[in-house]
């Protein structure tokens, strides 16, 4: 306040130039304050709700429910020493369980607040609505894993326990089924289960989610038992939820061998310090013939070593997003190989046909006129962490006003003690990880869908 009555006795020049200052600020402040509003009363997205939500959740964490540290500034002052430039690659990832928990006891919160409980990206087709992509990116890695291959053996072995005698409820078939009930499938690094409660819902089975932050096992959990849908009758023989979360690495996974009939992994593996460790013990916990199938985040082709820029980018991304190296779709592949996995099938899904802003050749994201001519209304996974001044979106968070208002909100709120400290930190190493994933997406340079499918041999 002090600048604004020094310019103003200073002359008629200051106090113009303030003048121009503020008049765009408050009508941008207007603009959100008022598209808020409006959302709130004539969509069911509910955004004071969720934000209510979000201090409730964020005053708990600060309450002893942090897996890293004993509050939030701690949590966040270990995760940027394990990102500082002092730190080499081998210490991060010789320190992975510390840099996981840390940015998920960080980022969690904001995901769900800001995202929703699926923690992934996706493409969105033309007339598609976010959730809509969201759910269809998760079927459609579900659709690779045989599950109805699954459930043949399943039912085999209930006929040889039952010698063929079937009661109705009994009938193997899919669905919601008592038998499909009976197909165990493993979610690697389940985040709080938007992704396993989806795909438990799509295909009946039984889904056992795992993820190294007791946090989020404690949210996916919660938000399982709130639905009754995952419940089993009582007198099938089932679990009574038929999802659940368990807190366990997923480099030394907490099963015997050959547990499950099927496992994925939606962009989670990339925080493995070691590809090809991580793939053994998914290999491990297999049963033989069964399927795994992944969303990996990669580097791809065009990622250029000697390039300052992509290299910048590679470590705004590993900053952001609590990784500690992002290796290439080839170090992904061979280490599948190398775990024991027959490669079915293997591709990056960005470049499939979308009716986005494609250039026709490669499918690749592109902002040239033939490009332009080839849009239909997709729109690219990356969309959403790309600056807009449409206050009704959250890419309104990425422009330089949207910037400054999250991060001085979040101080006013740390100062008024509705927030713990360390917040506004927390949400400026999220949003720097988001500009860099938009740009590697432009540039092509990264991917977060290199879909890869393996089974475990029979013999």
């Amino acid at each position: 306040m002090a600048s604004f009555r020094t310019s103003s006795t200073g002359g008629g020049g200051g106090s113009s130039n303030n003048d121009a200052l503020v008049v765009p600020l408050l009508l941008s402040t207007a603009a959100t304050l008022g598209a808020t509003i409006i959302v709130q009363l004539v969509t069911p997205a509910d955004p004071w709700g969720k934000s209510c939500r979000f201090l409730r959740q964020l005053g708990r964490q600060e309450k002893g429910n942090l897996t890293s540290a004993s509050n939030v500034e701690s949590s966040v002052g270990e995760y940027e020493r394990l990102h500082a430039n002092t730190t080499s690659v081998d210490e991060r990832n010789s320190n992975y369980t510390n840099l996981v928990n840390s940015y998920y006891d960080l980022a969690t919160l904001f995901y769900e607040w800001g995202w929703g409980t699926s923690f992934h990206f996706s493409n969105r087709h033309p007339h598609e609505s976010f959730d809509e992509a969201t759910r269809r990116h998760e079927f459609y890695l579900a659709s690779k894993l045989d599950l109805t291959g699954a459930l043949g053996k399943v039912g085999d072995a209930m006929k040889r326990h039952m010698n063929g005698s079937y009661v109705e409820s009994q009938e193997v078939k899919e669905g919601s089924t008592p038998a499909m009930a009976r197909v165990k499938v493993l979610d690697v690094g389940c985040g709080i289960g938007g992704p396993m409660r989806n795909i438990c819902k799509f295909t009946g089975a039984d889904i056992t989610g795992l993820t190294l932050n007791q946090y989020q096992v404690h949210r996916g959990n919660e938000l399982c038992c709130a639905d009754a849908h995952f419940t089993n009758l009582k007198d099938n023989g089932l679990p009574q939820i038929r999802c659940r979360s368990v807190q366990g690495d997923f480099m030394k996974q907490p099963f015997q061998p050959s547990s499950f009939d099927a496992a994925y992994a939606i962009e989670a593996t990339c925080h493995a310090p070691d590809r090809v460790d991580c793939y053994s013990e998914i290999y491990r916990v297999l049963k033989p013939g069964a399927i795994f199938a992944c969303y990996e985040w990669c580097l791809t082709d065009k990622y250029d070593t000697t390039n300052p820029e992509h290299v910048s980018i590679k470590k705004q991304i590993e900053e952001g997003d609590g990784l500690p190296d992002i290796v290439s779709t080839h170090h992904c592949l061979t280490a599948l190989k190398k775990a024991g996995f027959e490669i079915l099938e293997e591709r990056d899904l960005v470049n499939d046909e979308y009716g986005g802003w494609q250039a026709p050749a490669t499918g690749g994201y592109s902002t040239t006129k033939e490009a332009r001519k080839h849009h239909r209304g997709g729109k690219p996974w990356m969309l959403p962490l790309m600056p807009s001044w449409n206050p009704f979106t959250q890419r309104f968070q990425f422009n330089w006003f949207g910037l400054g208002l999250t991060k001085y909100s979040l101080k006013v709120m740390e100062f008024l003690r509705l927030a713990p400290a360390g917040t506004s930190r927390t949400q400026i190493l999220l949003q720097s990880g988001g500009m860099g994933l938009a740009r590697g997406g432009e540039l092509g340079i990264f991917t977060p869908m290199y879909l890869m499918v393996g089974r475990v041999p029979l013999d």
